[in-house]
């Protein structure tokens, strides 16, 4: 297996083998300081409404789920469990309907 720097994994797609779908892009790398090993890589969650009502949870995927590593893309045997918190809907007032 070749060598990759960190800021040539940011850049690179991160796609379901399972589901086919993409996931996102590389946002950050957890690595083992002891050992210097890659443990994970995170992808950021999407902005809800441009980043105003914060963002969704991040998917940390672990490096023993990559199948592979391409030039453009990262392939990934995961079914990702995300945690949903209960959405705040807003309610706007509206007067003399009922």
């Amino acid at each position: 297996m070749g060598c990759c720097r960190v800021t040539d994994m940011r850049h690179k797609e991160v796609v379901n083998c399972q589901s086919g779908c993409r996931m996102g892009y590389v946002d950050d790398l957890e690595v083992d300081t002891i050992t210097a090993k890659v443990i994970s890589i995170i992808i950021y969650g999407r902005p809800r409404c441009f980043g105003l009502f914060g963002r969704c949870e991040d998917m940390v995927i672990s490096w023993n789920c990559i199948e592979l590593i391409g030039e453009d893309t990262i392939l990934v045997n995961h079914c990702p469990v995300q945690k949903r918190s209960k959405k705040k809907r807003f309610h706007l007032p509206v007067f003399g309907i009922r």
